[in-house]
């Protein structure tokens, strides 16, 4: 068991290295998730069900949407587009 912990924690130094080094906006996120991921298995290790749940719940569902979608209206507005999902009628007001 210690040595199963011992390896995710391992994996978890390489993940938050890797995110602070990767130069792309979206593997960032995606090692972040996985990152959010097994922290969430490191808490379930440690016998800690209450903090896994939250981890999972924030760390790799609320942050990974809102990093998504901050992605998404990024490229949207690097590309030109001022049209968005849901601003369509913005435009039409103007």
């Amino acid at each position: 068991m210690e040595a199963v912990i011992i390896v995710l924690l391992i994996l978890l130094i390489f993940c938050a290295v890797c995110v602070n080094l990767t130069g792309n906006l979206l593997r960032a996120v995606v090692i972040f998730l996985a990152y959010s991921s097994m922290m969430c298995l490191v808490w379930i290790l440690l016998q800690s069900p209450d903090l896994a749940i939250t981890e999972a719940a924030v760390g790799a569902g609320v942050s990974g949407i809102l990093f998504l979608m901050t992605l998404r209206r990024i490229e949207a507005e690097d590309a030109g587009d001022a049209v968005l999902p849901g601003e369509e009628e913005k435009e039409a007001e103007e």
